[in-house]
């Protein structure tokens, strides 16, 4: 097996990672049993399109976790991986320079999930007004590497 072969077969760990993540954790996709082929494609094509996105926002949320963004390169795949200086910078330190906690990718997703859409009724009246909850300076900070606005409405 060449330097190449090793390097894609240790890599097969994150698809096999990704995979048990949307299935259990990140999306909880439930088991499925299908028997006609179209739905069996289209099932496939969701968990990639699942795997995709959760492979994007590890990337684009690496500053706010505890990903390394620049792993030093390996001139030997089956080498024991090293983290780069910066990586071990957020590990020690549980914090960024601004004083905010690093999270896993889960404990943010979780973090994320406490911004809120409340419908306010004022006393004496029968009108509700939709409300988002104060966003924290890490969930607008999520948003932002992911060049998205804090959607304000459901559409």
């Amino acid at each position: 097996m060449g330097h190449c072969d090793t390097t894609a077969y240790k890599n097969l760990k994150y698809v096999e990672g990704d995979f048990r993540h949307i299935k259990s954790d990140d999306l909880d996709l439930r088991p499925v049993f299908l028997r006609l082929e179209e739905r069996v494609k289209a099932h496939v094509l969701i968990c990639m399109l699942a795997c995709y996105l959760t492979w994007h926002l590890r990337h684009a949320w690496a500053p706010l976790t505890f990903t390394d963004q620049d792993p030093p390169w390996r001139d030997n795949p089956v080498a024991p991986a090293r983290r780069s200086a910066a990586a071990q910078a957020k590990a020690s330190g549980q914090h960024d320079p601004a004083g905010q906690p690093y999270h896993s990718f889960r404990g943010l997703l979780e973090h994320l999930a406490t911004l809120t859409r409340n419908q306010v009724r004022f006393a004496g009246t029968t009108a509700t007004v939709p409300m988002l909850a104060e966003p924290t300076s890490t969930q607008r900070q999520a948003f932002e590497l992911i060049d998205t606005t804090i959607p304000l409405t459901l559409k």
